[in-house]
Formats: C-alpha cells, structure tokens, sequence
C-alpha cells in the first residue's frame, strides 16, 4: 500500500543535458517509472539512443537538440510543450582551476550553464505547468541537480561552489513562490558520480584516490544512485518534501 506512490505513472518529465550521465540515467528511470520524457541534449545522436531505450519500455518520448544557453531556443521548445509534471534541471558544467588564474571566459560559460540557464529553464517549466488548471490537486515537481559543493568547498571549484550554492539558493526561493500551486522544488546534491565528464578527471589516478579518500563509504556514486533519488523526488512519495536536498555524497560533508 506504501509503495504505491513511488511511481510516476501518466505524468509527462522533461530531463535537460538527458543525452549522456545523470541526465540519461534520470530520463531512463522516470520512464521505468511510468512518466512520459522529453530529453534536451546539444547532440542528436546521443538523444537517440536514450529515446531508443525509453521507447523499448513502451514509454513516450520526444526530443529537441538544443543549447540551454539559448534563451531564443528554449524559449521555441517550451512554446511547443502543452504539458508538463516534472522537470530535472540537469545540464551543466565544470572548469577546475586555481582562483587566481581562473579566465573570465571559463567563469561566465559555467555561470551561464549553471545559474542562468537553469532559472530559465526552471521559469519557462513552471508556466507549462501553471496552464494546468488541476495542478494544486495533481500536483508537480522541479528537481535541480545540484551537488555536494553547493554544500562545501572544494580545491580548484570555486566557480563550481559559486554556482552550485546558487542553485541551492534558487531551490529554496522557488520552493516558497510555488508551494500554494503544489509544484515541489527540490535539489538532489551528489559527490563524484561515475559520469563521461568525471571519467576525463578520474585519468588523473591521485585525484581519483584523494576522492575515494574523501568518502567514508569508500566509493564513487552511480549514475543509478542520482536517478533513484530523482524518482523519488518526482513522487508522490515526496509530497511533503520542498525546498529540501537530498545529498548523495557517501558522507563526504559529514566529516
């Protein structure tokens, strides 16, 4: 009788940067789940493949090769949605470096990814799902992937730091504006997850060790760690939880 609400069956999810890592396993999960997906990515090709995926489980799901930075783009693509229940606020980036020699270039492509283009993707979901007219009863759900460094900081991530507390900071307001519509506004916060972007890092062997070192569990996330707190957030088993984050960190900000 509990379990019934851990799923997500009927309800229409879109999952930005869902070509590759978290963005995929969240899309892939949703659909296991029972939602319907929209997946955005920069690359067809890998968008093909996870709609490929979504479809051998009888699942529906489009999708738009896009640049979230792209205000004029997102802007098109959410003109086009009719409805929408979830959103996963996935994309975004990295550039590790040292405070003092970090370029102003590298800081605004990360600001931009991180910060802007998730409050417009966030903004222009919300108005898709305030067209509703049912949507205090059914509810809705808006899940920033965020991280552990939006928690603590962290050698040579200080735009990182700055961009992730952002998105923890955002959550939290959002939370508080949409609350009397019934749209839950939540974070999820992982420690390293074995992604395509964290394997180019884990070349380096002494960093992935100095990692591993700082998670009392002793190991890296999965990319199915992340989803299934996704999932989760995207319930009804949730319906109490808003501007909250669920950290996936192997107890990293525990020490």
């Amino acid at each position: 009788m509990f379990l019934k609400n851990f799923n997500v069956k009927n309800k229409t999810a879109l999952v930005t940067g869902s070509g590759k890592g978290i963005g995929k396993a969240c899309a892939i999960a949703l659909a296991e789940a029972g939602a319907n997906v929209i997946i955005l990515s920069r690359t067809e090709k890998d968008l093909l493949i996870v709609q490929s995926k979504i479809k051998k489980l009888k699942k529906k799901c489009s999708y738009y090769v896009c640049d979230v930075t792209n205000l004029k783009e997102i802007k098109k693509i959410f003109s086009e949605i009719n409805k929408l229940d979830i959103l996963v606020n996935n994309a975004g980036t990295n550039r590790p470096e040292y405070f003092t020699k970090i370029k102003r270039k590298d800081m605004s492509e990360v600001v931009d990814l991180n910060i802007k283009a998730s409050f417009d993707i966030a903004q222009l979901a919300t108005k898709v799902m305030l067209k509703s007219k049912n949507r205090k009863k059914i509810g809705g759900s808006i899940i920033n992937i965020s991280s552990q460094l939006g928690k603590v900081g962290a050698p040579l991530r200080s735009v990182y730091n700055m961009t992730k507390f952002g998105v923890e900071g955002l959550t939290k307001g959002m939370a508080i504006d949409l609350a009397k519509h019934n749209i839950r506004v939540n974070s999820v916060c992982p420690t390293f997850v074995e992604t395509p972007m964290v394997k180019k890092f884990f070349k380096d062997k002494s960093f992935k060790k100095s990692v591993i070192e700082n998670i009392p569990l002793g190991k890296i996330a999965t990319e199915s760690d992340i989803a299934s707190a996704v999932v989760y957030l995207a319930s009804d088993a949730a319906s109490m939880m808003t501007g909250s984050s669920l950290v996936i960190d192997g107890g990293w900000i525990a020490k």
